[in-house]
């Protein structure tokens, strides 16, 4: 395969456009606020032993120190951290699931198969959102557990394809391109599913089956261009058992790496924090922030949107600066903007307040993954075994996840504020930081001019 060809690289890039829409309007948006207003009605129903339409015409409220639990399985657990708890099953299942996938997927050459199948499992299962029943909440959750392993689970094939298309100084713009695709694209959805539900009265659970939609018929761009069996692989009986054998050599080649290592020991603190804040952030402001009456949903939307636009600013900010000082002291800069982001959420109370460390973390969090993602693809040592290097970054980022959101949700449950949870996401980035400055220039530690 040619690398640089721009027809291969714009058919990448639109899987992040394809895609991109789960991240926003499922778990950033639409979703949890949908999530979030249905638990909330039902445990007034409880609490006040009243239906919901008298519950609205008395203008009832839950006392400022109740937290909102939902009944599942015979527990009583408050509802968002019944919904970490879900992600966190979700990715400690993808973590399982991608080394051995991805060794298949290299031995093969299958890769391209590999991301079809969890696109289409993925945005099947936003689809199944829609029949989403608190009455029915255990089943209810296993399409949100299906979403997000197929979401997360196509990353690791779709990532793999950036070495292969394109050529170590060119990753921090693609994948920055990349980043700024997925946040405009599924900007776009989410503009049409609040003309939706706001201006025609559209159920929001419509806006699951447009999720699935738009998912499937723009990655077809994507496998259109990417090619199947890049390195030509010739496949031969027993594929379960020699994928495990591709991916115990590429382990083994793995383990002799120094900047590698340390590169991915970092990357594990940091994208836990970065990604724990963006899979509960909206769970934060529906209970901490003092939105005006009837507004809260309205506000949070704004937040999303400027989120959104100032990530692709991000995004592509940070790519420009890396130019100039490097991958690693690019990376050292979000990262401690992050730390100030964390420190402040706790004491924020207003929607001013909240739209400007919205803003904030809009500048960062773009950049920080377009530059988490090509700084390790930069990194790789010479190989035809890409995705089963990205499993490693998918795993971290993975087992990542499963800590931050447990944490965060324990968290919680423990101190009975969520305030607590999100200031101690600090603690991750801290880590990363200090192990972020542990990365030599190059595998030799003779120094490079630019990371």
């Amino acid at each position: 395969m040619e690398k640089g060809n721009k027809k291969i690289i714009r058919g990448w890039v639109m899987y992040d456009w394809a895609n991109s829409v789960y991240n926003l309007v499922i778990s950033s948006a639409i979703f949890p606020i949908f999530y979030t207003k249905l638990t909330e009605a039902r445990f007034k129903e409880k609490y006040f032993g009243l239906d919901i339409e008298t519950i609205k015409a008395q203008k009832l409220e839950l006392p400022e120190n109740v937290n909102v639990t939902v009944d599942f399985m015979g527990y009583n657990v408050p509802n968002t951290a019944l919904m970490s708890f879900v992600l966190c099953a979700s990715f400690l299942t993808i973590s399982i699931l991608s080394p051995i996938l991805s060794g298949i997927a290299d031995y093969s050459g299958s890769k391209k198969r590999f991301l079809q199948f969890f696109c289409y499992f993925g945005a099947l299962s936003c689809i199944s959102l829609f029949f989403f029943n608190l009455d029915h909440i255990e089943l209810s959750m296993i399409s949100v557990y299906f979403a997000s392993i197929g979401f997360w689970s196509s990353l690791v094939f779709y990532n793999s394809f950036l070495p292969e298309i394109a050529e170590p100084e060119d990753h921090d713009k693609i994948s920055a391109r990349g980043f700024s695709m997925g946040y405009f694209g599924s900007m776009i959805l989410l503009v049409i599913c609040l003309v939706l539900i706001q201006g025609f009265g559209v159920d929001a659970r419509y806006c699951f089956i447009l999720v699935g939609l738009w998912w499937i018929t723009f990655s077809q761009f994507t496998y259109r261009v990417l090619p199947h069996n890049v390195f030509n692989k010739k496949v031969e009986k027993g594929i379960v058992w020699r994928g495990f054998r591709e991916l115990k050599l590429v382990f083994a080649e793995f383990r002799k790496t120094h900047r590698l290592k340390r590169y991915l020991s970092s990357f594990f603190f940091f994208n836990t924090g970065v990604q724990t804040v963006m899979l509960m952030a909206v769970f934060f402001a529906e209970k901490e922030i003092s939105w005006p009456k009837d507004s809260g949903s309205s506000g949070l939307i704004i937040a999303i949107l400027l989120i959104q636009i100032l990530g692709a600013v991000g995004a592509f900010l940070m790519s420009r600066l890396s130019r100039r000082i490097g991958n690693i002291k690019t990376l050292g800069l979000s990262i401690s903007i992050w730390i100030v982001i964390c420190c402040v959420a706790y004491i924020v109370k207003t929607p001013v307040q909240f739209y400007c460390l919205a803003a904030g973390v809009g500048l960062v969090m773009g950049g920080v993954q377009a530059m988490a993602r090509s700084t390790y693809s930069k990194f790789l040592p010479e190989t035809t075994d890409h995705a089963s290097y990205f499993s490693f970054y998918d795993v971290a980022e993975k087992i990542g996840i499963v800590l931050g959101t447990f944490f965060f949700g324990f968290v919680e449950a423990w101190t009975g504020s969520i305030r607590y949870s999100v200031i101690s996401v600090a603690i991750f980035f801290v880590l990363g930081l200090i192990m972020l400055f542990r990365v030599p220039k190059d595998e030799v530690d003779m120094g490079e001019e630019h990371t």
